[in-house]
Formats: C-alpha cells, sequence, structure tokens
C-alpha cells in the first residue's frame, strides 16, 4: 500500500490530489495547522476510498513541531512513499513594504520553513532508500515581478533548493519534483483580478501533479502552458521588464 504524506493538507490543490490518492486505496498522513479542517478533509478522504488515515497539528514555522512530526510519522520503521509539502501563503505586498517584520514571517512560512521540512525528508528517504518529495513552489519564483516580489522571492528560494538537492539525491532512490501552478483558482486568489483564461482547476492541476510524481518528472509547471509563458517573461530584456511591471 502506498503510503502518502502531505503537509499543508487542507490547501485546495493538497486536498485535491489526496482524492486522487483515495480512489487509489492509499494510506494518507494528512498534516496542517487546523485540526478541525484536518479532520473533516480525512472525513471526506474515507469516504472516496483512503484506507487509512493520521491527522498530526503543525505549525511549520516552528522547528520543533517539525521534528515531532517526522519522528511520529516515521515511527517503527515506517516509510514514506510521496510527501507532498503544499503549504504556503500570499503576502500583501504593501503590508511587507511597511513593515520588514510582516515581510521576515511570510519569507519564513513560504521558504524557510518548506526548506527545512524538505531538507529533513530528504535525510529521512534517503536513509529508507525511496521515495519522492513533491514541493509546491510557484512560476512565480522564475522572475521577480513588481506585483508578487516577496512571494516570488520566496518561491525561487523553494526552486532553487529543490533543484540542487534533485542533483544531490541522484542515484539514492529519492526523487524530488519541483511544482509550479500559475494562476489557480483556490482561496487564496479569490480576492485577485485574474484573467479567466489563464486560471485552471484546482481538479486539473492536483491531476497534472499525481501524474508527473508517478513519471518522476524534475519539474513541473501546471498547467502546461505556464512553462512557455515564463519562458517569454525570462526573455524580455531587463529595462523593458521593468518600464513594463509585468
Amino acid at each position: 500500500m502506498t503510503r502518502i504524506l502531505i503537509i499543508g493538507a487542507t490547501s485546495t490543490i493538497a486536498s485535491h490530489c489526496a482524492r486522487l490518492w483515495a480512489a487509489r486505496e492509499a494510506e494518507i498522513v494528512l498534516a496542517g495547522r487546523n485540526m478541525s479542517k484536518l479532520e473533516a478533509v480525512a472525513a471526506d478522504l474515507a469516504a472516496r476510498g483512503a484506507q487509512r488515515l493520521t491527522c498530526h497539528g503543525l505549525d511549520v514555522n516552528d522547528l520543533a513541531a517539525q521534528r515531532l512530526l517526522m519522528e511520529a510519522v516515521f515511527a517503527d520503521g515506517k516509510t514514506v512513499d510521496i510527501a507532498l509539502v503544499a503549504h504556503g501563503e500570499l503576502p500583501d505586498e504593501a503590508a511587507c513594504d511597511a513593515d520588514p517584520g510582516t515581510a521576515s514571517g511570510h519569507f519564513t512560512t513560504n521558504a524557510t520553513s518548506t526548506i527545512a521540512l524538505v531538507s529533513t525528508l530528504a535525510a529521512r528517504l534517503r536513509a529508507q532508500g525511496k521515495g519522492t518529495i513533491a514541493v509546491i513552489s510557484s512560476v512565480a519564483g522564475d522572475r521577480g515581478r513588481a506585483s508578487n516580489a516577496h512571494y516570488g522571492a520566496a518561491k525561487a528560494a523553494v526552486s532553487t533548493f529543490c533543484d540542487g538537492l534533485r542533483a544531490r539525491l541522484s542515484g539514492s532512490g529519492v526523487h524530488v519534483l519541483t511544482i509550479k501552478p500559475g494562476m489557480v483558482a483556490t482561496p487564496m486568489t479569490a480576492h485577485l483580478d485574474l484573467p479567466p483564461l489563464l486560471v485552471a482547476s484546482p481538479t486539473r492541476v492536483a491531476r497534472d501533479i499525481c501524474r508527473a510524481i508517478d513519471r518522476k518528472k524534475a519539474t513541473l509547471y501546471t498547467p502546461w502552458w505556464w512553462g512557455w509563458i515564463m519562458f517569454a517573461i525570462r526573455l524580455v530584456p531587463e529595462p523593458l521588464f521593468v518600464r513594463l511591471k509585468l
């Protein structure tokens, strides 16, 4: 039976991935900040076919809590086949500009905590000699933009770390997937005025993620056209890019 750990399990994309894995009758370990929401997700997954479900409360910014989670998940020689790291938040750029503490807090949640978690997971999976670590980053990390500089910087750090970790783990039996969604219809983006044609459903993104994990892809742009969009954005000369405020 496939055993899957999902961190940030109440997020929209993560919960849709979990539904797909539940249909495969996987064992799923859910971790997140809100236990009542986790339990609601677990009840939904049980109805969809998940065989074993465990919920763990977790503040991702608490390194001691991270260690306790890992001890519980890997207790008694248990292994993890897939670990999906899906937590994160979309900061208010104006608030970050106005207060360095706010900016630092968001960076900790979106980057530092993720890197710490993935580092620990990498050591655990390397010791067991198998498994996949799938990390949700963002297309925002491909190039710094005026509208989301703080969020983009955090996601750039995550993506770069995953690139290096994937190379380091090559040949170990452990695979690292960097997931770069574009615009997705979730509560996190509900307040934004996004172009409808570029906004994907979480169901589609979840299917892409599960397929990429199965195929052991290195990097996933989802939906696929974001790979081409970001390729074009990276080619824009810096003076023009600054003037356009893309």
